[in-house]
């Protein structure tokens, strides 16, 4: 009986040191922790986006007179299928899509390179033109927006995927939260943030979440079409060995222990 006494000890001993082995430090789980050091003033801008290639916009003009701004104000019909006949609903806006080199074709104007411009710029620069073809005493106004903005995030979050964020303006921590925040093995010292310029050009820039100086990053505020990635830290590389050899560790140890007591039997007679 001695001899399964120290056995199972062992294997008790063997349980313990996985289990362990499993469990992680919460040192580096939570976010902005120095928050009481960081100097906000750096952040007090307001951050407008800016028209990239491959985005949506529609464009809006509106005048006193509706007959002068007809003619800027292209619409589509949408159609609806009632029973075998096809029906229209009220027209909507035509969506302007960007170019790779940041034009789109617009009624009157023809091509305007809007690329890399504020919605602000965009709507100042559209209302210029359009004045020369309206009567003097007419204000137009334009307004911008932007239908096709959309941010990606990807790996060790709770619910992954792909967000349409309707006020064109997003921070890094709020698509996190859109995404069900990080889960208890993603690393926050090293979440990766891809980008594609207005050029085509991809970057990688590695971001700390639980540095309070994020608030003043150029990448605090999220673009169109960027992606976040939340690498695994090394417990969960760890769980994932270790939930993959467990099942076999198990079984050789079940293994063991038979021929153990079969050799145990053997002897004793």
């Amino acid at each position: 009986m001695t001899f399964y006494k120290k056995f199972y000890q062992m294997l008790a001993v063997a349980s313990v040191a996985v289990l362990l082995g499993s469990c992680g430090s919460t040192k580096d789980v939570p976010y902005f922790q120095n928050a009481e050091t960081v100097d906000l003033s750096k952040s007090a801008t307001l951050y407008d986006a800016r028209i990239m290639p491959k985005d949506q916009i529609t464009i809006t003009v509106s005048t006193t007179n509706d007959e002068a701004a007809a003619p800027f104000n292209m619409t589509v019909p949408t159609p609806l299928s009632v029973g075998q006949r096809n029906s229209y609903s009220q027209p909507m806006l035509q969506t302007y899509l960007v170019d790779n080199n940041g034009f789109i074709n617009f009624p009157i104007l023809g091509a305007l390179k809007v690329g890399g411009m504020t919605k602000t710029e965009c709507e100042n620069m559209i209302q210029e033109k359009i004045r020369p073809y309206m009567a003097s005493t007419e204000n137009p106004i334009v307004t911008v927006r932007m239908t096709g903005y959309q941010i990606s995030v990807i790996g060790e979050v709770n619910r992954p995927g792909t967000f349409t964020v309707s006020r064109e303006k997003i921070t890094v921590l709020e698509a996190l939260a859109q995404a069900g925040d990080l889960t208890i093995y993603g690393q926050r010292k090293n979440v990766q943030l891809i980008r594609e310029d207005a050029n085509g050009q991809k970057s990688i820039h590695f971001l700390d979440l639980t540095d309070a100086n994020l608030i003043n990053s150029p990448y605090y505020y999220m673009q169109q079409n960027d992606v976040i990635n939340v690498t695994p830290n090394k417990v969960k590389a760890q769980n994932s060995s270790v939930g993959s050899m467990t099942t076999l560790w198990f079984s050789a140890t079940s293994i063991l222990i038979s021929l153990t007591s079969l050799l145990y039997n053997i002897l004793k007679k």
